[in-house]
């Protein structure tokens, strides 16, 4: 007989940290959450601390003194949560069967892994070609095997998902000896959220995930764009790294390889950023952190920047339009006309009635057309159609990674 599951659905970023509590009474039944904590500002004092246990608010940016750090971060989660009288279900540490870890690059990994330490040490591998997105859950998956002993750590990729693209289109025209050895070549990300937008439209849909073909756009502070065909990841607009493709809250995107040198002579350098574990390049420093939107309009907050005159603004609003609607013009006709739905997910993606209604206007052409009054409304439900009637369907999906992990531990047999 199967043992309920006490599951940890684990983000952890540079500057916060997320937890999310589910429990699985068998491998047959969906989980269901419990509770949710996060503590942000890990890089700018004070940390603060969000915390909710099912429909109840226990703390709303709650200062906290002596957080220092992932692992202090964390463990003060776990004191919140074993402390916690009206969530009886952690009545202690022990109560936790396994935790979750999302890692953004996986290499080739096609499915999640338990963690011992050769998963360890191949994620370390990766260390190099993601040193600003695998690091975080390296640090978290270190606490969490000291604090946890007794819990499963499993390890979910975002680059899984597509690891389905043909070989044309993950292969970079390089010397193909050094690009095998190197690892180098088109990954991708965002591959939790796409799994769940895949499986969530498919079943609004009333169809198989196998069935279904869609253009996924995943926009937020990082954001990207997915081919689905048949339920499959066909293309993804970021590549080695989640640098490639849109341009992000602060990543420049995708842009001419060149231009870096002439930005700056000390390209190639370590950047002030770089430590003893993770080595970052004065280059991907300026691409990645000092870019984007932040770099054209002061600001990261795109609620902002969208409702905002200013011609700083006016401009970065366009530039993400113009550069998604190239995303979605290629992939239709990649999948050959044959889209389900366009579909918008991420905070932007589900927040920005005004940005959907600008991409969708300029995708007429492709049989797309939006409710204006549909599109005006809070997304309540996981996925919402905003298209007009007897056009293209346009959907909102509220995208879910954290479900997306607990689902799969809990679906998978121990």
């Amino acid at each position: 007989m199967a043992h309920p599951k006490l599951i940890l659905a684990i983000n952890a970023g540079s500057s916060s940290v997320k937890v999310s509590v589910y429990k699985s009474p068998s491998p047959n039944s969906p989980p269901t959450q419990l509770a949710e904590v996060q503590i942000s500002g890990l890089t700018a004092p004070p940390a603060k601390l969000d915390y909710k246990r099912g429909t109840t608010t226990v703390s709303k940016d709650q200062e906290l003194k002596d957080i220092n750090g992932q692992e202090s971060a964390f463990n003060h989660i776990l004191d919140q949560l074993t402390s916690d009288k009206a969530l009886p279900e952690i009545c202690s540490r022990d109560s936790i069967t396994h935790a979750c870890h999302r890692v953004v690059h996986g290499g080739d990994a096609p499915k999640p892994h338990v963690i011992d330490s050769d998963t360890y040490h191949r994620l370390e591998e990766l260390m190099d070609l993601a040193p600003l997105h695998n690091k975080s859950a390296l640090d978290i998956v270190k606490a969490c095997t000291k604090a946890l002993p007794k819990a499963t750590n499993v390890a979910y990729f975002d680059s899984s998902f597509h690891q389905s693209m043909p070989k044309a289109i993950r292969t970079y025209p390089i010397d193909p000896e050094i690009a095998k050895k190197n690892g180098l070549r088109k990954y991708g990300f965002h591959g939790l959220s796409y799994a769940f937008i895949t499986r969530s439209v498919a079943e609004y849909l009333g169809k198989k995930p196998e069935e279904t073909s869609i253009i996924a756009l995943h926009l937020g502070s990082g954001a990207s764009a997915c081919a689905v065909k048949n339920g499959k990841s066909l293309d993804t607009s970021m590549g080695l790294t989640p640098l490639a493709g849109l341009p992000g809250a602060t990543r420049s995107g995708s842009v001419d390889p060149s231009l870096i040198f002439h930005f700056t002579h000390d390209a190639g350098r370590p950047s002030p950023s770089s430590t003893k574990e993770m080595h970052i390049s004065t280059a991907e420093e300026i691409l990645n952190k000092k870019s984007g939107w932040k770099a054209l309009t002061g600001t990261t907050d795109f609620g902002r920047i969208s409702s905002s005159s200013s011609p700083e603004c006016k401009l970065a609003f366009d530039i993400f339009i113009d550069r998604i609607l190239g995303f979605v013009g290629s992939y239709y006709v990649k999948l050959q006309g044959q889209v389900d739905a366009l579909v918008f997910a991420g905070g932007i993606g589900e927040k920005g009635a005004s940005l959907r209604s600008a991409i969708v206007a300029k995708c007429k052409c492709l049989g797309f057309e939006i409710d204006e009054e549909r599109n005006g409304r809070k997304v309540e439900d996981v996925v919402a159609d905003i298209g007009r009637e007897g056009t293209g369907r346009v959907l909102v999906c509220r995208t879910d990674e954290q479900f997306e992990m607990a689902r799969g531990c809990a679906l998978e047999q121990d």
